[in-house]
């Protein structure tokens, strides 16, 4: 590779980077900054993009039916943990142990939280899909800026949680080391250095956001058509326990049965069905109301 071609890869990172901060959809942004890259690369471009063979769309399409079921299951979980208020529930626990007066140790327990979740295995769409409804009622009762979420979520589940601490079991430490016949736990001083490096980063990145948006007086400000547990009142919530089970019993299954090929689809289909049970009641009521 030239170096044109790196600047074309460099060019084609800030592309998706600029589309995204002037909030246009990521599927318009990656294939422009695909294209992007492949001018650049003295490449094909309809051929790689729109190919039948080891292009881009065929790439995407892969993608998109290897994880459907995930999507799917995933969205039918987090829909019955925020229509039955079990969010609610559980963020009111959080608020109760962190406190309201300082925002910063929401964030902080959302990090820390996501962190042990992917270092323990599991899937990062499958803690997206728990987390975020959890957080969006803390979010909403401290009234902090909504897309703040993105850096606890994604700091835990996607730095050094994920190629950096010393046998992390996710993907992209698995595949570099299988093809340099290396163990998971190479390297662990390295690991743990960077690590440590990473973890400080975020924090002061995640204090200097929230610090920054509240002098900006940001607040939660998320449509109100999506907050439609807000009308559970709270002798009908589910007591925190029942709310927190399903995704105890994901998370369980998940882990002991980790060598089982598509664990998660059976985890998240025992987590709905549990949920049909234990907020049969709740679920009822919104019914009623709607």
């Amino acid at each position: 590779m030239d170096i044109l071609g790196i600047f074309g890869i460099l060019l084609g990172i800030l592309t998706i980077i600029l589309f995204i901060i002037k909030k246009f959809n990521i599927i318009i942004a990656a294939p422009i900054a695909t294209i992007v890259v492949l001018l650049f690369n003295d490449v094909p471009i309809l051929e790689t993009v729109f190919g039948k063979e080891n292009s881009y769309m065929t790439a995407l399409a892969g993608f998109v039916a290897s994880n459907f079921a995930i999507f799917l299951f995933g969205s039918i979980l987090a829909k019955y943990m925020d229509k039955s208020g079990a969010t609610i529930s559980i963020a009111n626990k959080v608020l109760s142990v962190v406190g309201t007066k300082n925002p910063y140790n929401a964030l902080v327990a959302l990090f820390i939280i996501s962190a042990i979740l992917t270092y323990g295995g599991v899937n990062v769409f499958v803690i997206i899909f728990a987390l975020i409804p959890m957080a969006k009622p803390i979010f909403k009762q401290l009234n902090i800026s909504w897309k703040l979420v993105t850096i606890p979520v994604f700091g835990g589940t996607s730095t050094f949680t994920m190629t950096m601490l010393p046998g992390a079991p996710s993907l992209h430490n698995i595949v570099p080391s299988t093809a340099l016949g290396t163990t998971l736990t190479a390297a662990p001083l390295i690991g743990i250095v960077t690590s440590i490096a990473a973890i400080v980063f975020l924090l002061v990145f995640m204090k200097f956001s929230l610090s920054k948006s509240l002098r900006n007086n940001e607040t939660f400000n998320v449509d109100e058509k999506v907050e439609s547990s807000d009308a559970t009142s709270k002798s009908k919530l589910p007591s925190f326990i029942i709310s927190l089970l399903p995704i105890i019993v994901l998370l369980a299954i998940i882990l002991i049965f980790s060598s089982v090929s598509n664990i998660i689809i059976v985890a998240l289909i025992v987590a709905i069905l549990l949920s049909a049970i234990l907020f049969r009641k709740q679920i009822a009521l919104s019914k009623k109301r709607y």
